[in-house]
């Protein structure tokens, strides 16, 4: 038995985490919520995660649920990684880069593929969708316009932090039919970031697990 325990779901936000557990090297199980079968919802995984969503992470008797969260307690747990930075400044800009992927990127997209939640009616839902769209479209070319005016690699600078693996999530879904971007057309700066984690061994190992086509690679 592992000391820590992902629940994930293919394609989704946990992603992050899950690359995160593999660039710290951390020994850990992941276990695979199907949402085609309503598993989020069952009693069972109820009672670990009550939000009924995913990633959570399961380390002895705590809990752990946000991707930010998991990846800083990650991050923490395994400092010899550097997935954390250590310096103030870019301590600032890894939780800012964070809370605007979580608060801001991602309720974007699920203002386009889950208008069910903002709205009852079929013409309210329509109008969410549509404004998800010009939402989405300004704030995936924000995170454009951010990595192009960084001359370093990676997003805080020339080492990998969790904010890359945070940022291949929404890279993958720019490119999935709910968006429908020509990332590599539309987002240039971004999908070279995300080849460039596309030849790392954790993304490599996490998107195969999750049945998802590397960056770079032919669909």
């Amino acid at each position: 038995m592992t000391g820590l325990k992902l629940y994930y779901a293919p394609g989704t936000c946990s992603v992050a985490s899950h690359v995160t557990l593999e660039e710290a090297g951390a020994d850990y199980e992941a276990v695979r919520i199907d949402f085609t079968k309503s598993q989020q919802t069952s009693p069972d995984y109820l009672k670990i995660n009550p939000k009924g969503r995913v990633p959570a992470l399961v380390d002895g008797d705590l809990v752990v649920t946000e991707n930010p969260a998991i990846m800083r307690h990650i991050a923490l747990k395994h400092p010899d990684k550097r997935l954390w930075p250590q310096d103030a400044r870019l301590d600032a800009r890894c939780t800012e880069w964070l809370a605007f992927m979580s608060s801001t990127v991602h309720v974007a997209f699920a203002h386009v593929r889950r208008p069910m939640r903002y709205a009852r009616s079929d013409e309210g839902q329509a109008e969410v969708v549509d404004l998800g769209r010009e939402t989405a479209r300004k704030v995936w070319q924000m995170v454009e316009d951010r990595l192009s005016a960084e001359a370093a690699p990676f997003a805080l600078g020339a080492e990998i932090s969790v904010v890359d693996a945070y940022l291949l999530v929404f890279w993958n879904w720019g490119r999935t039919p709910t968006l429908g971007y020509d990332m590599a057309a539309e987002f240039p700066a971004w999908t070279r970031h995300a080849a460039m984690m596309a030849e790392r061994p954790s993304v490599k190992a996490v998107f195969a697990e999750n049945g998802l086509t590397l960056p770079g690679a032919a669909a």
